[in-house]
């Protein structure tokens, strides 16, 4: 019986799929018939992009989808046209269905991008404010640092004249002591 299953690859924990017609008894990952697509959930939306002609072709002949086949065939649409194609409707049309949707899914992508809303205006103005009074802040707070270290180099400096007044004070000091101290036995 022939399938259309999803075929790992991708890096270790980075599994991305390939949407694969395959005989059911060949492994996961093994021999496959025909590559019709190409799934990766990782990411954001989910990259899927399956060939709808191979697709339909593979389901009229009798290919059964697997659950996760058919969860993502469900998604694009192409069960819906697979059940179209079996009451009638031509092939061409019904591919021709399937890709203008994602024409305009490529043209609407570019579109939301170039506007921008008034809404949006508003978030950049409050972020733009945001940052010039972060800025106005940081900027009154180097100058009070910088005042701060000034003063501080002040009182550094005052600090040590006095010490050095201090000091030749004390050394003038013991010399009268010594002075008076030989002056008494004298008497």
């Amino acid at each position: 019986m022939v399938k259309i299953r999803l075929r790992r690859v991708g890096s270790k924990k980075q599994p991305s799929f390939r949407v694969v017609v395959a005989d059911s008894r060949s492994p996961r990952d093994g021999r496959f018939i025909e590559e019709i697509g190409f799934y990766n959930p990782r990411t954001e939306p989910e990259t899927l992009r399956i060939d709808e002609a191979r697709a339909l072709h593979w389901l009229n002949v009798g290919a059964q989808p697997t659950d996760s086949a058919a969860r993502l065939l469900k998604t694009l649409g192409t069960l819906d046209r697979f059940e179209r194609l079996q009451q009638g409707e031509s092939l061409e049309a019904l591919v021709s269905e399937a890709e203008a949707p994602e024409e305009e899914e490529e043209e609407g992508l570019e579109t939301p991008v170039a506007e921008e809303t008034p809404e949006l205006e508003a978030v950049e103005e409050a972020e733009e404010q945001a940052e010039e009074q972060a800025e106005e802040q940081t900027e009154e707070a180097e100058e009070q640092t910088e005042e701060a270290e000034g003063a501080a180099e002040s009182e550094d400096s005052e600090a040590e004249e006095t010490a050095a007044e201090g000091e030749s004070e004390e050394e003038s000091e013991p010399e009268e002591a010594d002075e008076a101290e030989e002056s008494e036995p004298e008497e």
